[in-house]
């Protein structure tokens, strides 16, 4: 066997390219100094130009700069750091999260979301009985474990992220809070592809979270939420108070907005299942076994894929058979083969 044609995971292939900086554009002979590298191990030399500064997975050594992790060369101007291939989830303001509570606190919340410490949600954070804009009260810091508790799994949005690296999260958008009627699972966070929208309906009565953190939450769609609640409750109401002759008669089945509020709020707490059928159940099990193909076969999480996996796996009437490793195999080939003839890959 040729050396050559034997892969090396210590000296990864190197393509050079022109880095141009946003304030001076590099000449061929400073970049040499910087090399692209597809990926890096620790200990590995990364470059010895000195007009790059060290970041995130580097250290200096005798003028030189070296990765710390096995990881991806990154290039912000002349900033160098290396992206870790595996690690912990490092959180972003912005990111749509899947967590479980670990403690009940002083007006907060810890919150595992697979990162290196626990997030935080504050008390003022989160949608209480009583309507969004009213005050925080003694009464609902008594009732903390009423809204959420240890082992209760929700979804959130990260508000801001503290020097230390925890976040802060909140649950303020009527998509967010507490998660029921599902199963909860876990993936590798870099493959869950960032997008708009993490909140998908799949076919079968079924919807998916696909939280940044690699935090994957499939569950019953809900044939309901506030919004269409609020509106039917507040037509009926109007209607009742329209008479026979079509006049509007004030103060006749009128509705309280903070009533309606409230009464939502206690809903979106409940630890009470839906009825979920066999035929839903099987489905979320189907859904559920080709996410872990996927994961295995190392393929970025997107509705279109998960929707494209399905497709594949109704091959296989048994649905426990999808943990097979031939039937993993099989998927992630059929969606790699789709998104070919699609022209995406």
């Amino acid at each position: 066997m040729d050396v050559s044609d034997v892969i090396s995971i210590s000296k990864p292939s190197i393509a050079r390219t022109n880095v141009i900086d946003s304030d001076v554009e590099m000449s061929d002979t400073e970049t040499n100094g910087a090399e692209q590298t597809s990926i890096v191990t620790p200990g590995e030399l990364v470059t010895d130009d000195p007009v790059w500064m060290k970041g995130h997975g580097t250290y200096f050594l005798n003028d030189n700069i070296y990765s710390s992790v096995a990881g991806n060369v990154s290039r912000v101007n002349r900033l160098l750091s290396v992206i870790p291939l595996r690690g912990k989830y490092q959180p972003e303001t912005g990111d749509h999260v899947v967590g479980r509570i670990t403690e009940v606190g002083n007006k907060r919340w810890k919150v595992d979301i697979g990162a290196k410490q626990d997030a935080i949600l504050m008390l003022g954070s989160v949608n209480l009985p009583g309507g969004v804009l009213r005050r925080k009260s003694e009464s609902d810091e008594l009732q903390m474990r009423n809204f959420l508790k240890e082992g209760d799994l929700l979804n959130a949005e990260v508000q801001s992220v503290f020097s230390n690296g925890s976040a802060s999260l909140h649950t303020r958008s009527l998509k967010y809070g507490k998660l029921r009627n599902g199963i909860f699972l876990t993936v590798p966070s870099r493959l869950v592809v960032k997008s708009k929208n993490h909140t998908h309906k799949l076919s079968g009565d079924v919807s998916v979270i696909l939280g940044i953190n690699g935090f994957i939450w499939l569950s019953k769609t809900s044939t309901s939420n506030f919004t269409n609640n609020e509106s039917n409750i507040a037509g009926n109401r109007v209607q009742s108070a329209i008479d026979g002759q079509g006049s509007y008669n004030p103060g006749v089945g009128s509705v309280s907005i903070t009533r309606l509020e409230e009464e939502s709020s206690w809903e979106i707490y409940s630890d009470k299942n839906e009825f979920i059928p066999t035929t839903v159940r099987d489905t979320i099990t189907r859904y559920y076994n080709v996410i872990r193909a996927l994961s295995y076969g190392e393929l970025g999480i997107t509705d279109q894929r998960i929707t494209m996996g399905y497709q594949a796996s109704l091959q296989y009437a048994n649905v426990g058979k999808l943990v097979d490793k031939d039937a993993m195999e099989q998927i992630c080939d059929d969606v790699i083969t789709n998104e070919k003839m699609r022209g995406n890959l």
